[in-house]
């Protein structure tokens, strides 16, 4: 097993890590997948519960967190998404052994005996950079590519970078691979853009620094504060999450205890977020269930104003769509404003709204691909430049004898969304990308009365 002293740096040629002998079973990146969509016309008929899963983003945070640990450490209430698959099967190439049962997810870093990264997993998917902190700060070394995901724009990491210098790491960059290594020390680092990466990232390394750490202009998402909480109950001591300065008191590289402690996965709020404007759009009458509405106070706020029937309980939203609701404008921010995992569902939302309406997008310039989608079904959608489009409705959409594409995760959700308010029948390619955020989404339509079919390739 590797120790925390004296580990080689992992040497590549065309990032070729020497990982140990560990055989992981993993089914293709990209699947051929996709969905058969019949319209509904407009007609709000869709109807019941729907249950909302652990998040995403929250839960690949927890399992690059275990790293930190020196025991098993068991997560709950576990989304079976294919980031989740993708992470465990990263975490397997190291040496952890990840055990699933349905929900629950059980992890045992002891016996990583590797700190380079798969390239192929590792550049599939954004979140395999947060492993980077953890590994570093434990083990002083490790080997990773330039991260992947969604195509959604430039999403550079001299974040992550420039803060593992600050906290006293090397940092080389060769042959496609960046190489770190380095004790790592308390440092004060302020972030020039709000990240949520960054800050997570480097709040887990902080933790077994030596010294304190001081990070500023943090990001301040619930699924920060969830993974920060369960990291204090074993032995952290990490002040301010959900705040813009989070302080974090070093360990000096002594391992965190779980002592049989269970992270329980927060609700996904952008899930719900995702059915909130599908129920605005479609609904007779849907309640989202297992979800936390003040985690989506902006978005409930927009659509009451907008003339959608709302009504929030402890755990649950119903909402109801009305027979016509008014345009609003949209500028994307860091939480606690508008998400930019939002933005693309409300894209279609806005296509049958009354008015016109401006959408901002200030996070991701490639924001936009979806809406060749819509334009395709008949909406009238202005690109005024790479970051703002103008929204009219309300705009009678119509299914495409051209496959529709998904880009990305949440363009994804956006344009099922499209083809269900459509008239006739669309086809979605490349359905992957939705796989990645959203389970068994066709099921959780088809419970609410929409005729949604998946097509192997």
């Amino acid at each position: 097993m590797l120790k925390a002293q004296n580990l080689p740096i992992f040497h590549i040629t065309r990032f070729i890590c020497k990982s140990p002998s560990i055989r992981v079973q993993w089914t293709p990146l990209m699947t051929k997948d996709s969905f058969v969509i019949q319209g509904l016309a407009g007609k709000k008929s869709l109807k019941g519960d729907v249950f909302i899963n652990g998040a995403k983003n929250a839960v690949l945070k927890a399992m690059a967190a275990t790293v930190l640990f020196d025991d098993v450490v068991a997560l709950d209430n576990v989304p079976d998404t294919e980031d989740v698959k993708k992470l465990s099967a990263i975490l397997k190439k190291i040496g952890a052994k990840v055990v699933h049962d349905g929900k629950k997810l059980s992890i045992d870093p002891r016996g990583i005996s590797s700190t380079c990264l798969d390239p192929e997993l590792s550049e599939s998917m954004r979140a395999s950079v947060v492993l980077t902190g953890p590994l570093l700060s434990r083990f002083r070394n490790v080997t990773f590519p330039a991260p992947g995901g969604c195509v959604i724009g430039t999403r550079p990491i001299d974040l992550f970078i420039e803060g593992y210098k600050k906290m006293g790491a090397d940092v080389d960059f060769q042959k496609d691979a960046y190489v770190m290594s380095g004790k790592l020390a308390g440092a004060e680092i302020f972030f020039n853009i709000q990240t949520v990466g960054g800050t997570e990232t480097l709040m887990m390394a902080a933790v077994l620094a030596e010294g304190t750490t001081v990070l500023k202009n943090c990001a301040m998402e619930p699924e920060i504060v969830s993974v920060a909480e369960y990291l204090n109950s074993c032995g952290a001591e990490i002040v301010g999450a959900g705040t813009p300065t989070i302080t974090i008191k070093g360990r000096a590289g002594k391992l965190l205890s779980s002592a049989g402690k269970v992270y329980i996965t927060p609700p996904d709020r952008i899930e719900a977020g995702s059915f909130l404007l599908l129920g605005a759009l479609l609904a007779e009458k849907i309640t989202i269930k297992d979800c936390n509405p003040l985690h989506l106070e902006v978005l409930i706020h927009m659509l009451k104003n907008s003339g959608v029937h709302i009504e929030t309980a402890p755990g649950s939203i119903t909402v109801k769509s009305p027979d016509s609701f008014r345009s609003f404008a949209i500028r994307t921010h860091e939480y606690p404003g508008f998400p930019t995992d939002l933005q693309s569902q409300a894209v279609t939302f806005l296509t049958q709204a009354e008015g016109e309406a401006i959408v901002f997008e200030t996070i991701y310039e490639g924001r936009f691909k979806f809406v060749q989608n819509l334009l395709k079904m008949g909406a009238h959608i202005t690109e005024m430049n790479p970051r703002e489009i103008l929204v009219k409705g309300p705009a009678k959409l119509k299914a495409t004898q051209k496959d529709l594409e998904s880009f990305d995760l949440r363009g994804g959700f956006a344009s099922v969304m499209a083809a269900l308010v459509a008239e006739g029948t669309s086809t979605l390619q490349n359905i992957y990308y939705i796989d990645r955020g959203y389970e068994n989404l066709e099921g959780k339509l088809a419970a609410l009365g929409a005729d949604i079919k998946r097509i192997k390739g």
